[in-house]
């Protein structure tokens, strides 16, 4: 009888054999256990259909498991944001456009201007303060219901003021004594009112105090002023 012949598998056998039932294994265990975890998935394989709907949660994003490339661009909606979370930081600002309400402030026509401005009742209102130095040009001091109002303070500290109505036809008068009306409605320190009726029934009252010195009132080295407060309507 010839002998037979018995052989031992050699070492790179061992270890290829070993390595398959390892991972062959491994699959196995996972697909047992119900799960499969990122070790048993292809890189840039899984879809958006093979993702449940409405089942990624806030910490499956966390930590860099799924970053900004890993979305379509314009794919993400206001309701995948939970309320009152985005900041003024996650916000363009240069993307913004005006807020309604503040296309208002484009009426201010300047700093002496725009002190307040309210409206009640269909009356509008506004607060001026005009001061400066001997020497200086005239300068608007209030644009109104269709009444600008112009100062300036001449040399010797006496303080002049000037209307322009918008509308040649408006009726302007002036309780401050002045000769020459108009333009010219102010010229010397004091109170007084200033009135304008325009053709379509609006006017203006503007109810002002002119002085000279007006350091002594505004604490400052400005030598004439106007101030008062005016009504629209």
């Amino acid at each position: 009888m010839k002998p037979s012949l018995s052989r031992l598998p050699s070492p790179a056998l061992v270890i290829a054999c070993v390595a398959l039932f390892v991972s062959l294994g491994g699959v196995s265990y996972g697909l047992a256990k119900g799960s499969v975890d990122s070790r048993e998935l292809k890189n840039n394989t899984i879809r958006s259909k093979d993702v449940r709907n409405n089942t990624l949660r806030t910490f499956d994003i966390r930590n860099n498991e799924v970053r900004g490339f890993d979305i379509r661009n314009s794919t993400i909606q206001g309701r995948d944001v939970a309320f009152n979370t985005l900041t003024g930081n996650d916000v363009a600002e240069n993307s913004l456009g005006k807020v309604p309400s503040a296309t208002t402030a484009d009426t201010a026509t300047s700093a002496n201007t725009a002190n307040t401005a309210n409206s009640v009742g269909g009356v509008g209102m506004r607060r001026f303060n005009y001061a400066a130095q001997a020497g200086t040009g005239f300068v608007e001091v209030l644009n109104l219901g269709g009444l600008r109002l112009e100062a300036q303070c001449q040399v010797g500290n006496n303080v002049q003021v000037r209307a322009v109505p918008a509308n040649a036809e408006s009726e302007l008068g002036s309780s401050f004594p002045v000769p020459g009306l108009p333009p010219l409605v102010v010229d010397d320190a004091g109170t007084g009112v200033i009135a304008l009726a325009n053709p379509d029934g609006t006017a203006v009252t503007v109810q002002g105090l002119a002085v000279e010195d007006a350091n002594d009132v505004q604490g400052t080295t400005n030598d004439c002023g106007f101030f008062g407060i005016a009504e629209a309507g």
